[in-house]
């Protein structure tokens, strides 16, 4: 599948209704296009089966939650709608995409309390999110954005409206000629990629930044644990932006980036090491297991 993605051949699954994929649209005063009260999970699937799909549904009903809404539809009703969708498409490892949202109805200003709330569920075939980076190591800038302070926006959801400034970040990367960018949070600490969280390793063990103002990730969860088995030491801890220099090598993690080496960080060079590319071969066995 190729192409605008409002233009391809498919089905998409909308309310409980499989939709012809040219036809799965909503309306110009969706709540959600307006203020950004829509909330989504990004999946894959390896050899016909989704990696933590039903721990994805769990977060998709908790981060709704965290927007003031619910989703009219069961864990149990949305992990059958994802089956059904590879199914109806054929697909056997492709990317699925959740998404949840406040759809138009009597109101159209900030509240939305009056508004069906609705749910879609899409699934492409879909390669390394970083292209070559996967092997190569990723070419990553800083970003002059952000991570907001938990005070400010919920940041343990994931929620459409708080990418906003990842889009800015990344944008300004790419024109740059890097993958992706790296942000710092509200404190100055290092925080995350735009869309995947971060890791680094120095003399054998490993470093991550502590999740406090930002998404815990699945793929960042699992391996953690994928570390703690094989008894390497995880520092889950606040990093100063001049310990960049002290760090030999660093990967990202994240549905969509998998686990993908960094070769460079700003003026900071890293090594694709044996650690790195460790993680990334035992990932790679793992969700195809």
């Amino acid at each position: 599948m190729a192409g605008a993605y409002d233009d391809r051949d498919g089905t998409i699954w909308i309310d409980g209704k499989l939709v012809p994929w040219r036809d799965a649209n909503v309306h110009i005063l969706t709540h959600a296009l307006h203020y950004a009260s829509s909330v989504f999970e990004g999946e894959r699937c390896y050899n016909g089966k989704i990696f933590e799909s039903r721990k994805h549904s769990e977060r998709l009903h908790f981060s709704a939650g965290q927007l003031d809404f619910e989703i009219p539809y069961t864990v149990d009703e949305i992990e059958a709608a994802k089956q059904e969708i590879l199914t109806v498409n054929g697909f056997n490892d492709a990317y699925v995409r959740a998404v949840a949202w406040r759809g138009a109805g009597e109101d159209m200003g900030v509240a939305s309390a009056k508004n069906p709330v609705r749910l879609a569920i899409a699934a492409w075939e879909w390669g390394n999110y970083y292209g070559d980076a996967k092997m190569k190591g990723a070419k990553l800038d800083i970003a002059k954005w952000k991570r907001p302070s938990p005070e400010t926006i919920p940041s343990h959801a994931k929620a459409a409206g708080l990418y906003m400034i990842c889009t800015l970040s990344k944008h300004a990367a790419e024109a740059k000629g890097c993958s992706d960018a790296m942000m710092f949070d509200y404190r100055g600490y290092v925080a995350e990629a735009t869309g995947a969280n971060i890791f680094f390793v120095k003399d054998g063990e490993v470093h991550t930044p502590k999740p406090d103002c930002f998404l815990n990730g699945i793929t960042r969860q699992t391996v953690v644990g994928m570390l703690k088995d094989r008894q390497i030491k995880v520092h889950e801890r606040h990093i100063m932006p001049d310990e960049l220099e002290g760090f030999e090598q660093c990967w990202l993690t994240g549905t969509a980036a998998e686990v993908t080496p960094v070769g460079k960080i700003g003026d900071y060079n890293f090594e694709v090491g044996a650690l790195t590319r460790d993680v990334s071969d035992s990932y790679e066995k793992l969700v195809r297991s």
